[in-house]
Protein backbone atom coordinates (compact mmCIF):
# COMPACT_ATOMS: atom_id res chain seq x y z
CA UNK A 1 0.00 0.00 0.00
CA UNK A 2 1.51 3.65 -0.69
CA UNK A 3 1.98 5.79 2.28
CA UNK A 4 0.60 8.87 1.61
CA UNK A 5 3.59 11.44 2.00
CA UNK A 6 2.51 15.35 1.22
CA UNK A 7 6.14 16.35 1.31
CA UNK A 8 6.49 14.33 -1.85
CA UNK A 9 2.73 13.76 -3.47
CA UNK A 10 1.93 17.28 -2.87
CA UNK A 11 4.55 19.05 -5.03
CA UNK A 12 3.84 15.60 -7.68
CA UNK A 13 0.18 16.19 -7.42
CA UNK A 14 0.42 20.14 -8.67
CA UNK A 15 2.79 18.75 -11.70
CA UNK A 16 0.36 16.56 -12.59
CA UNK A 17 -2.40 19.65 -12.44
CA UNK A 18 0.07 20.87 -14.45
CA UNK A 19 1.28 19.41 -17.22
CA UNK A 20 -2.28 17.26 -17.42
CA UNK A 21 -3.67 20.61 -18.13
CA UNK A 22 -1.41 20.87 -20.80
CA UNK A 23 -1.28 17.77 -22.58
CA UNK A 24 -5.30 18.16 -22.13
CA UNK A 25 -5.08 21.46 -23.95
CA UNK A 26 -3.39 19.78 -26.99
CA UNK A 27 -5.17 17.12 -27.65
CA UNK A 28 -8.56 19.24 -27.73
CA UNK A 29 -6.56 21.84 -30.00
CA UNK A 30 -4.84 19.75 -32.39
CA UNK A 31 -6.81 18.54 -34.77
CA UNK A 32 -7.99 22.51 -35.26
CA UNK A 33 -4.72 23.38 -35.75
CA UNK A 34 -3.11 23.56 -39.70
CA UNK A 35 -1.36 20.65 -40.56
CA UNK A 36 2.53 21.69 -40.76
CA UNK A 37 3.68 18.29 -43.07
CA UNK A 38 5.41 15.07 -42.21
CA UNK A 39 8.73 16.43 -40.71
CA UNK A 40 7.33 19.23 -38.32
CA UNK A 41 4.56 17.15 -37.39
CA UNK A 42 7.42 13.91 -36.66
CA UNK A 43 9.02 16.41 -34.41
CA UNK A 44 6.16 17.74 -32.68
CA UNK A 45 5.19 14.41 -31.56
CA UNK A 46 8.68 12.86 -31.32
CA UNK A 47 9.59 16.12 -28.96
CA UNK A 48 6.94 17.47 -27.61
CA UNK A 49 3.49 15.38 -27.32
CA UNK A 50 4.59 11.77 -26.59
CA UNK A 51 7.36 12.97 -23.89
CA UNK A 52 5.03 15.77 -22.04
CA UNK A 53 1.95 12.71 -22.07
CA UNK A 54 4.62 10.54 -20.75
CA UNK A 55 5.83 12.50 -18.28
CA UNK A 56 2.22 12.24 -16.66
CA UNK A 57 3.71 8.26 -15.97
CA UNK A 58 6.45 9.77 -14.16
CA UNK A 59 4.55 12.15 -11.80
CA UNK A 60 2.44 9.47 -10.54
CA UNK A 61 5.33 6.71 -10.53
CA UNK A 62 4.69 6.69 -6.94
CA UNK A 63 1.42 4.84 -6.82
CA UNK A 64 3.00 2.08 -8.59
CA UNK A 65 2.74 -0.56 -5.52
CA UNK A 66 -0.79 0.79 -4.84
CA UNK A 67 -3.07 -2.45 -4.19
CA UNK A 68 -5.61 -1.06 -5.98
CA UNK A 69 -4.41 -0.90 -8.75
CA UNK A 70 -5.70 -4.21 -10.71
CA UNK A 71 -9.07 -3.11 -10.12
CA UNK A 72 -8.16 0.64 -11.19
CA UNK A 73 -6.72 -0.91 -14.31
CA UNK A 74 -9.78 -3.17 -15.26
CA UNK A 75 -12.35 -0.01 -14.36
CA UNK A 76 -10.62 2.18 -16.66
CA UNK A 77 -10.50 -0.97 -19.51
CA UNK A 78 -13.98 -0.48 -19.43
CA UNK A 79 -14.73 3.16 -19.62
CA UNK A 80 -12.50 2.87 -22.30
CA UNK A 81 -14.33 0.64 -23.65
CA UNK A 82 -17.82 2.55 -23.44
CA UNK A 83 -16.12 5.66 -24.28
CA UNK A 84 -15.16 4.06 -27.60
CA UNK A 85 -18.80 2.32 -28.23
CA UNK A 86 -19.74 6.20 -27.80
CA UNK A 87 -17.26 7.85 -30.04
CA UNK A 88 -15.77 9.82 -27.03
CA UNK A 89 -12.32 9.84 -28.36
CA UNK A 90 -10.26 12.28 -26.31
CA UNK A 91 -12.20 10.55 -23.13
CA UNK A 92 -11.42 6.97 -24.82
CA UNK A 93 -7.60 8.07 -25.35
CA UNK A 94 -6.75 8.48 -21.89
CA UNK A 95 -8.96 5.67 -20.44
CA UNK A 96 -6.49 3.83 -22.45
CA UNK A 97 -3.57 5.03 -21.09
CA UNK A 98 -3.94 4.73 -17.56
CA UNK A 99 -5.91 1.49 -17.64
CA UNK A 100 -2.18 0.28 -19.24
CA UNK A 101 -0.36 2.09 -17.10
CA UNK A 102 -2.22 1.05 -13.70
CA UNK A 103 -1.87 -2.58 -15.13
CA UNK A 104 1.97 -2.22 -15.82
CA UNK A 105 2.12 -1.75 -12.19
CA UNK A 106 0.20 -4.37 -11.27
CA UNK A 107 2.02 -6.48 -13.33
CA UNK A 108 5.00 -5.87 -11.75
CA UNK A 109 3.84 -6.62 -8.17
CA UNK A 110 4.44 -10.43 -9.09
CA UNK A 111 8.08 -10.23 -10.30
CA UNK A 112 9.85 -11.43 -6.69
CA UNK A 113 13.11 -10.36 -8.54
CA UNK A 114 15.28 -8.06 -10.50
CA UNK A 115 16.24 -10.72 -12.63
CA UNK A 116 12.88 -11.64 -14.04
CA UNK A 117 12.60 -7.78 -15.15
CA UNK A 118 15.80 -8.39 -16.65
CA UNK A 119 14.46 -11.53 -18.40
CA UNK A 120 11.51 -9.83 -19.63
CA UNK A 121 13.31 -7.00 -21.20
CA UNK A 122 15.44 -9.70 -23.18
CA UNK A 123 12.52 -11.37 -24.41
CA UNK A 124 9.60 -9.18 -25.62
CA UNK A 125 11.92 -7.85 -28.23
CA UNK A 126 11.73 -10.96 -29.91
CA UNK A 127 8.39 -11.78 -29.58
CA UNK A 128 7.14 -8.31 -30.60
CA UNK A 129 9.63 -8.17 -33.28
CA UNK A 130 8.04 -11.68 -34.75
CA UNK A 131 4.32 -10.44 -33.67
CA UNK A 132 4.44 -6.78 -36.12
CA UNK A 133 7.08 -8.28 -39.05
CA UNK A 134 5.99 -12.13 -39.29
CA UNK A 135 2.88 -12.34 -41.74
CA UNK A 136 1.24 -14.18 -39.64
CA UNK A 137 2.09 -12.00 -36.67
CA UNK A 138 -0.95 -11.57 -34.52
CA UNK A 139 0.28 -7.45 -34.76
CA UNK A 140 0.50 -7.42 -38.37
CA UNK A 141 -2.81 -9.09 -39.19
CA UNK A 142 -4.05 -6.34 -36.78
CA UNK A 143 -3.06 -3.41 -38.40
CA UNK A 144 -3.37 -5.52 -42.07
CA UNK A 145 -6.62 -6.71 -42.14
CA UNK A 146 -8.58 -4.64 -38.74
CA UNK A 147 -7.14 -1.46 -38.59
CA UNK A 148 -9.95 0.02 -36.72
CA UNK A 149 -9.91 -2.66 -34.44
CA UNK A 150 -6.18 -1.77 -33.43
CA UNK A 151 -7.16 2.07 -33.22
CA UNK A 152 -9.81 1.10 -30.65
CA UNK A 153 -7.38 -0.23 -28.28
CA UNK A 154 -4.12 1.82 -28.93
CA UNK A 155 -2.87 5.27 -27.38
CA UNK A 156 -2.52 8.43 -29.75
CA UNK A 157 -0.36 11.31 -29.58
CA UNK A 158 -1.96 13.38 -31.57
CA UNK A 159 -0.41 15.77 -34.07
CA UNK A 160 -1.60 19.33 -35.65
CA UNK A 161 -4.16 18.98 -38.10
CA UNK A 162 -5.52 15.11 -35.83
CA UNK A 163 -3.34 12.59 -37.33
CA UNK A 164 -1.66 10.61 -34.61
CA UNK A 165 1.20 8.30 -33.82
CA UNK A 166 -0.04 5.45 -31.62
CA UNK A 167 1.14 3.06 -29.57
CA UNK A 168 -0.52 -0.33 -28.45
CA UNK A 169 -1.19 -1.44 -25.08
CA UNK A 170 1.52 -3.67 -24.19
CA UNK A 171 3.66 -0.22 -25.28
CA UNK A 172 2.76 1.13 -22.46
CA UNK A 173 2.13 -1.65 -20.31
CA UNK A 174 5.94 -2.91 -20.60
CA UNK A 175 6.75 1.42 -20.46
CA UNK A 176 5.52 1.50 -17.13
CA UNK A 177 6.54 -1.81 -15.59
CA UNK A 178 10.04 -0.62 -16.58
CA UNK A 179 9.70 2.40 -15.11
CA UNK A 180 8.53 1.38 -11.81
CA UNK A 181 10.99 -1.32 -11.97
CA UNK A 182 13.35 1.09 -11.42
CA UNK A 183 11.99 2.62 -9.11
CA UNK A 184 11.48 -0.48 -7.11
CA UNK A 185 14.88 -1.50 -7.15
CA UNK A 186 16.30 1.76 -6.83
CA UNK A 187 17.60 1.86 -10.20
CA UNK A 188 17.74 5.25 -12.66
CA UNK A 189 13.86 6.18 -12.75
CA UNK A 190 15.03 9.58 -13.94
CA UNK A 191 16.91 8.30 -16.65
CA UNK A 192 15.09 5.30 -17.34
CA UNK A 193 12.19 7.83 -18.02
CA UNK A 194 14.49 9.79 -20.60
CA UNK A 195 16.17 6.92 -22.29
CA UNK A 196 12.43 4.74 -22.88
CA UNK A 197 10.47 7.73 -23.78
CA UNK A 198 13.42 8.81 -25.97
CA UNK A 199 13.24 5.16 -27.93
CA UNK A 200 9.80 5.75 -28.32
CA UNK A 201 10.29 8.99 -30.24
CA UNK A 202 13.16 7.68 -32.17
CA UNK A 203 10.82 4.69 -33.63
CA UNK A 204 8.46 7.50 -34.82
CA UNK A 205 11.14 9.27 -36.62
CA UNK A 206 12.51 6.02 -37.73
CA UNK A 207 9.02 5.04 -39.13
CA UNK A 208 8.17 8.20 -40.81
CA UNK A 209 11.90 7.85 -42.62
CA UNK A 210 11.81 4.28 -43.95
CA UNK A 211 7.87 4.99 -44.84
CA UNK A 212 6.44 1.73 -43.05
CA UNK A 213 2.70 1.31 -41.08
CA UNK A 214 5.09 0.83 -38.23
CA UNK A 215 7.72 -0.55 -35.92
CA UNK A 216 7.97 -2.79 -32.71
CA UNK A 217 8.47 -0.49 -29.93
CA UNK A 218 9.31 -2.48 -27.50
CA UNK A 219 12.67 -3.65 -28.37
CA UNK A 220 13.27 -0.08 -28.88
CA UNK A 221 12.18 0.15 -25.02
CA UNK A 222 13.64 -2.89 -23.95
CA UNK A 223 17.24 -1.44 -24.98
CA UNK A 224 16.26 2.12 -23.34
CA UNK A 225 15.64 0.14 -19.88
CA UNK A 226 18.90 -1.83 -20.44
CA UNK A 227 21.01 1.32 -21.67
CA UNK A 228 20.13 3.70 -18.53
CA UNK A 229 20.47 1.32 -15.89
CA UNK A 230 23.15 -1.66 -17.64
CA UNK A 231 26.32 -0.86 -15.01
CA UNK A 232 23.34 -1.12 -11.89
CA UNK A 233 22.01 -4.29 -13.37
CA UNK A 234 25.06 -5.91 -13.91
CA UNK A 235 26.24 -5.04 -10.20
CA UNK A 236 22.87 -6.19 -8.79
CA UNK A 237 22.64 -9.51 -10.44
CA UNK A 238 26.17 -10.53 -9.55
CA UNK A 239 25.86 -10.51 -6.31
CA UNK A 240 22.18 -12.47 -6.96
CA UNK A 241 20.31 -9.78 -3.84
CA UNK A 242 17.56 -10.74 -2.41
CA UNK A 243 13.81 -9.54 -2.81
CA UNK A 244 13.15 -6.19 -2.02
Amino acid sequence: MVERDSSVLGPRASAFVVVGAAVGTWFVLAPHVAYPGLWPSVVIVAAGVMPATLLLVLVLLPLWPWRWNVAVAVVLALVAFGCTEESWRLAANFAKLWAAVFAGWAFLTVFEELLWVVIVALIIPVVDAISVFSPHGPTKQIVAHHRAIYNDVAVAFLVPGGGAAQLGPPDILFYALFLAAAARWKLRPGWTWIATTGMYGLTIVITAGVTVDGLPALPFLSFGFLVANGDLLWKRLRRAPRQD
